[in-house]
């Protein structure tokens, strides 16, 4: 297993809709990258007082070449395509192997 790791940093004045991320945007990234192999994603947000990040989202895949397809597939953009949705923050995107 590997896991993709999307992670949107708090900036001043950022906007960030959390209630669209989770009833919109998750099921759209489940339902868009099920097929290269993701299995589980767990959505993180901080608590109230200041943080360094407005959301985190922690994506587990199968194996690295399925996160490879996912973000190569012509899926991809329509999930990159909703991020201007719910945020106006440029997110950063990592792997970490497990």
């Amino acid at each position: 297993m590997t896991t993709l790791i999307v992670s949107y940093p708090s900036t001043e004045g950022g906007r960030f809709d959390r209630e669209y991320y989770l009833s919109v945007h998750a099921p759209l990234v489940l339902s868009a990258w099920g097929e290269f192999g993701l299995q589980s994603a767990e959505v993180l947000f901080p608590s109230p007082a200041p943080q360094p990040f407005a959301c985190v989202a922690i994506l587990r895949f199968s194996d690295q070449i399925g996160i490879d397809m996912a973000l190569s597939s012509a899926k991809a953009a329509e999930v990159i395509g909703d991020v201007k949705n719910f945020t106006d923050i440029i997110p950063t995107i990592f792997h970490a192997d497990d």
